[in-house]
């Protein structure tokens, strides 16, 4: 741990801590808001100078659509464009609406009951005069789960004097890419295939994380991959073109696994301080594949511009989903993000069942959580550990056990009066 961090312990300031919160205003225990379909909530309106150190939300029930239903901005200083615009599953770290608890020093994903789980993100967000940070639910009900329910923290500290001149405000964009583009150079039967002579000299066919304008450094990277066309897929370095680069990068890497601190072609997830594998849907690396990288001790800074990209494959001959989040810091005014992708462009591949899944997990909870929740209700056995079973394989993703689950929580049901 750097001992600059711990020296916040004891190094005493004039600082003072706030928290912008969904506690109730009322002082009752209703301690969540709600965002409305097609609405969008302001979670916090700041004064600076100031900076952000946490933010955590809750949600329970919920379908896993809604992380990509919402999107989270912020502004600093007001400013007209966003310097943050991201799903707000993959704010949070989570690969293509399929969940996985995560355990970094930046992100962290943990599990309650139900479905519930709590997201916590600790890149700091310093502001000079304003912070506004706001969700815009573009899904078709009310964001929160079932119950409708969106609980929030933000805890800030307030300065006692200006931010310095060498300061960078905190940036995030997604990225994604539907069917990554293979060069019309390269044979259609050397596609999606293993193509270890295959030249790659320019980048020009890499998929894009970060085009960004300024002065600045990186902070982290979460990346997904859909792997449609099967095999090993993570054979694409990394490029990062720096400032005046043409060709060869700065920086350049030697692969997939590399840039996430794994093995050889991992098989297994793993979560890490710094680095992780945190989703790998399959064993033969078909399907969902989420990935992170926080550049905590080494950020990779520029000057003037960077573009930030990786190969879908050696020397891009794989035609696979790549979407991504790059966080970043940066002096204003920052280059106008693109256009952000409608909500049909942001769903990720899903079972065709999916909406008859959701909608019989919606109600089987609704006939299950009042008798669990109610203390005087005497559970038959394994109900409770079979209902929690369920919601947890549904919400990561694995559909087919998660229903199995289900079927044998709606037969234990049915059998009571």
């Amino acid at each position: 741990m750097n001992s600059d961090i711990l020296s916040s312990l004891f190094r005493l300031t004039n600082k003072s801590n706030h928290r912008a919160s969904s506690w109730n205003r009322h002082g009752r225990n209703f301690d969540f808001f709600q965002i409305g379909s097609k609405k969008t909530r302001i979670l916090a309106d700041i004064e600076g100078p100031g900076i952000i150190k946490h933010f955590f939300v809750d949600t329970m029930l919920q379908s896993p659509l809604e992380g990509r239903y919402a999107i989270i901005r912020m502004y600093w200083d007001d400013e007209k464009n966003p310097s943050v615009e991201v799903p707000l599953g993959d704010f949070f770290g989570i690969s293509n609406c399929r969940l996985r608890t995560l355990k970094s020093l930046m992100i962290t994903i943990n599990r309650g009951i139900a479905g519930s789980y709590g997201y916590n993100i600790y890149f700091p967000m310093p502001f000079s005069n304003h912070a506004k940070i706001e969700i815009e639910n573009q899904g078709p009900s009310t964001l929160g789960g079932i119950p409708c329910a969106f609980c929030y923290h933000i805890d800030y500290e307030k300065l006692n004097e200006p931010l310095s001149k060498d300061i960078g405000y905190f940036h995030a964009l997604w990225n994604r890419e539907k069917i990554t583009k293979v060069s019309d150079k390269i044979p259609k039967r050397k596609k999606n295939l293993q193509l270890w002579s295959g030249k790659n000299l320019t980048g020009e066919d890499n998929y894009v994380i970060l085009d960004a304008e300024g002065d600045g450094q990186l902070a982290g990277l979460l990346l997904n991959i859909d792997n449609i066309a099967g095999g090993w897929y993570g054979e694409g370095d990394d490029m990062i073109f720096i400032d005046d680069d043409t060709w060869p990068p700065s920086i350049h890497g030697t692969g997939s696994e590399e840039i996430f601190g794994g093995g050889a072609s991992p098989k297994h997830e793993y979560s890490g301080p710094y680095t992780g594998f945190h989703l790998i849907e399959n064993m033969d690396y078909s399907g969902n594949n989420g990935m992170y990288r926080w550049y905590i001790h080494d950020p990779i800074r520029f000057k003037k511009r960077i573009r930030w990209t990786i190969e879908h494959g050696h020397a891009n001959n794989f035609e696979n989903d790549y979407s991504s989040v790059a966080y970043w810091y940066q002096k204003e005014p920052h280059k106008k993000f693109p256009p952000f992708p409608p909500l049909e462009e942001r769903i990720p591949r899903l079972p065709k069942n999916f909406e008859e899944i959701w909608s019989e997990f919606a109600l089987v909870s609704t006939k299950a959580m009042p008798r669990l929740d109610n203390p005087k209700y005497k559970s038959p056995e394994g109900l409770d550990e079979l209902f929690q079973a369920a919601w947890h394989n549904f919400i990561q993703g694995k559909y087919q056990i998660a229903c199995d689950n289900l079927k044998k929580v709606r037969l234990i049901l049915e059998k009571e009066p």
